[in-house]
């Protein structure tokens, strides 16, 4: 089960589709169970686990409609391609954990001034198949998580919503024990809590990204650097950085040279430097004379 998720961008060809649709599959029926048993027993914790796997199988799903979409090649609308579609379907997936989060929680404020009876053993039955499916769908998402960041964040999701299952299993063996009902509020205040630092965690990567946002692990002045110390390069200004998708790193610069008529020596060097070191292949660079009145001269 994964909320983002965040983060939605692999390589289509490393990603086991058929292990996506058999992880939104278990999700789905276990979400059904889930619901199931939360009506008969009255636990607020169990219908809690319902909504994070159903958010979970409907991220899942938008995720693989994502990589399909990002496996389009580029066209005249689209001239980068269609990768960043699985970003917005982290982003859409996010928007959703947060309003499930704050539903939660507010359900379960009103269960501590106002229990509901809740039958304990139902609860424990219907965790134990969910745990079992979260186990399922963690072994399904271990693979194909080392080669993509979507797939990276559904498997570490997964492995938390076990430990929730974990916890809900918790509270029904308490309730059937001691008769403690508001450990089920607590229960699902925890599992709230959960999904809400997830969504704030990723909410931030997600719209970095949208924003056009330069990668983390790349500074501009090492960008900046790298140009500048070419022999032949006079100064660097309208430079931009970005990333089109999770994988790809895009930039822009102009380029001011001591002597114009070196350009092309001058380029391919600087082209393949910063793809070497910086894995930057798709960089635009124009390269302009000291008389060359440009514009944009005075950017940084």
């Amino acid at each position: 089960m994964s909320h983002n998720h965040i983060h939605a961008h692999g390589d289509p060809s490393k990603i086991g589709e058929v292990r996506l649709i058999w992880a939104v599959a278990a999700n789905m029926l276990l979400t059904l169970a889930q619901v199931i048993g939360g009506l008969i027993s009255g636990s607020l914790s169990l219908m809690a686990d319902a909504l994070h796997n159903f958010s979970d199988a409907a991220s899942l799903l938008i995720a693989l409609v994502a990589i399909r979409l990002g496996r389009r090649p580029a066209d005249a609308q689209k001239t980068f391609g269609y990768k960043r579609t699985e970003t917005l379907a982290a982003f859409v997936n996010l928007l959703l954990l947060l309003m499930i989060g704050f539903y939660l929680m507010v359900e379960a404020f009103k269960r501590f001034y106002a229990p509901e009876p809740i039958t304990g053993w139902i609860v424990v039955v219907v965790a134990g198949i969910a745990l079992i499916v979260d186990v399922f769908t963690v072994l399904l998402t271990w693979g194909p998580s080392k080669n993509s960041m979507n797939m990276k964040a559904a498997f570490l999701h997964n492995l938390g919503d076990s430990l929730a299952s974990v916890g809900v299993m918790i509270s029904g063996t308490l309730i059937l024990l001691y008769g403690w009902v508001w450990v089920d509020a607590l229960i699902t205040l925890a599992i709230a809590g959960y999904i809400l630092w997830q969504a704030v965690v990723q909410l931030p990567k997600v719209a970095h990204l949208l924003m056009d946002g330069a990668p983390s692990q790349i500074s501009l002045a090492r960008v900046r650097g790298l140009l500048a110390e070419s022999p032949g390069v006079v100064n660097v200004h309208h430079l931009h950085l970005w990333q089109i998708d999770e994988h790809q790193i895009a930039m822009e610069a102009h380029i001011v040279l001591d002597d114009l008529e070196q350009m092309e020596q001058i380029k391919s060097p600087l082209k393949q430097a910063l793809s070497d070191k910086l894995g930057i292949k798709h960089a635009t660079l124009e390269f302009e004379s000291r008389d060359y009145p440009c514009p944009d001269r005075n950017e940084p």
